[in-house]
């Protein structure tokens, strides 16, 4: 079964890619241009960018939709692999998980587009820039009424990255007195959008990950939803330090996700699901430190502002940094092959569907 889905899988990609042109003609423009989106790029500008990309490097990119949202919109994945010389490791950048997080998809759609002129030897690399397109629609309706809701779930407004199954369960003693923090999904992978990401994990076997997010300036790793140390910490921290060494100057600092506070949790997180069922390296970096300014009070009400800086500029140059660093940095032991993931992982909690 596994050999007809790969053999079929080419056919599949020539056909998606078509169907990707198509689909970015037809997407809609705002008819006005809008300040507090200025300097960030509405969903017909990000792929139509991305769709030059794609059609000046044919055979370099492959396009796939690995699935449909809940209102029926793809969610387009891009592999970039130069094929000179056999590839020896895969790495997945996602980004948009979070509808009002824009600054993610800047950093991913600039990376795949650098990535297009110059492709990694050896590695192939899955780059998606929205995961989460039906919230993305919500947000671009709201700027173009000029309403400027809080929005970070999907179209029936469940957070993804609370939405994954391992360590979904809360397990901590403070769950009791702030279930708010330990708050889930009502069971795991029940988002289209979840399941996708979680196929597409299993099918390509991904070394290292990065979930692009906003905001904090940090370099998160596993475990999210569980206090212990995970097996491959050393590891983790290594590919942090490369990462903060890339940045230079201000740096995102490395720490486990699960130990930003004595408190905190985050339980069904997608670092957490691709680390514990695939053994992928994978990160969830919160981009910036905030787009609030102290002396500006409209930032202080703005809740777009709250994770998109008013120049993203640097912001994108740093994430790309620390993403190229990710891409680059030499082979370690016991990551997945690309040709076969790694085996579960016995910290994690239950496994789920």
């Amino acid at each position: 079964m596994l050999t007809w889905l790969l053999l079929c899988l080419p056919l599949a990609l020539a056909a998606d890619k078509d169907a990707f042109a198509t689909w970015v003609d037809r997407l809609p423009h705002p008819s006005t241009e809008l300040d507090v989106a200025d300097g960030y790029r509405f969903q017909h500008q990000v792929f139509g960018e991305i769709a030059e990309a794609v059609a000046e490097s044919p055979g370099l990119v492959e396009v796939e939709s690995i699935g449909t949202t809940h209102a029926n919109r793809p969610i387009w994945a891009f592999h970039v692999t130069e094929y000179t010389r056999p590839v020896e490791r895969k790495v997945l950048v996602f980004a948009g998980i979070h509808a009002l997080e824009w600054i993610s998809t800047e950093v991913a759609t600039s990376l795949l587009v650098d990535l297009i002129a110059h492709p990694v030897e050896g590695t192939a690399v899955t780059v998606i820039p929205i995961l989460n397109p039906d919230g993305r629609v919500k947000v671009e309706g709201d700027l173009a009424e000029g309403v400027l809701r809080y929005r970070r779930g999907n179209l029936p407004n469940v957070d993804l990255n609370r939405d994954f199954a391992v360590n979904s369960e809360a397990k901590a003693l403070w769950k009791a007195f702030l279930p708010g923090y330990y708050a889930t999904s009502t069971e795991p992978l029940s988002q289209p959008e979840t399941r996708a990401l979680d196929a597409l994990a299993a099918r390509e076997c991904y070394a290292r990950a990065a979930s692009l997010h906003a905001f904090g300036g940090f370099l998160y790793y596993p475990w999210s939803g569980r206090w212990q140390r995970p097996p491959h910490r050393k590891q983790f921290v290594e590919l942090g330090r490369a990462m903060e060494k890339a940045q230079g100057s201000r740096a995102y600092k490395t720490r486990q996700l699960a130990r930003w506070g004595f408190f905190f949790r985050a339980q069904g997180s997608e670092i957490d699901h691709l680390y514990g069922r695939y053994g992928t390296r994978a990160f969830l970096v919160e981009l910036t430190r905030s787009g609030i300014r102290p002396f500006r009070p409209k930032t202080w009400r703005n809740k777009y502002r709250w994770y998109n800086p008013v120049d993203p500029a640097p912001h994108v140059s740093q994430g790309l940094e620390a993403m190229r660093a990710l891409i680059h940095h030499p082979p370690l032991p016991d990551e997945p092959s690309g040709a076969a993931c790694g085996p579960p992982l016995p910290d994690a909690a239950p496994l789920g569907p």
